[in-house]
């Protein structure tokens, strides 16, 4: 059995992330959906939070598990039995960092691969920074995040743009 991790902030999750997540389902036996607890980040949703718009997101695929993890990515491959890190690479900006995570990944746990995953075109610009400031200036994310999550940012920052983002009244 072929067990892989999907590692990522996921704040929130974006058809992107689906995507890639997606893709790893049909190489892999078992893929696991790592919401990070990364303290070099600053989300903005919780950690619960997070995990319950992944688990809804990805709910319709039975090979996808998601849980929470606070460590290093390569103990949580070891506690998993997991063989392969996944990353979704969208352009070359991501190459870079993404290429020193996966080398340094293999420095810690040389049994750590990384495979990179493209995501379809569509979503090759995609990003959960971007996704959050188009709702925070009022925009329309629904092309780029399900529903549920669309509810879930609403809810967070508001749906009526700078104004409701910034705690301004207007």
């Amino acid at each position: 059995m072929s067990i892989a991790l999907y590692p990522g902030t996921f704040d929130p999750i974006t058809f992107g992330h689906i995507d890639i997540a997606m893709r790893a389902s049909r190489i892999f036996s078992r893929v696991v959906a790592v919401v990070a607890q990364n303290p070099g980040k600053n989300p903005l949703f919780s950690i619960d939070e997070r995990l319950d718009m992944v688990t809804s997101s990805l709910l319709h695929v039975p090979s996808i598990e998601v849980i929470s993890y606070g460590g290093l990515i390569v103990n949580c491959v070891k506690e998993y039995k997991a063989s392969v890190i996944i990353r979704g690479l969208r352009a070359l900006t991501d190459f870079e960092s993404e290429f020193q995570m996966a080398y340094t990944n293999r420095k810690l746990y040389d049994a750590a691969e990384t495979v990179f995953l493209m995501p379809s075109a569509r979503y090759t610009y995609l990003n959960s920074t971007m996704v959050k400031q188009i709702i925070r200036l009022g925009g329309d994310i629904t092309q780029f995040v399900p529903e549920y999550v669309h509810r879930k940012l609403l809810l967070k920052v508001g749906g009526g743009g700078v104004a409701a983002a910034s705690g301004a009244e207007g």
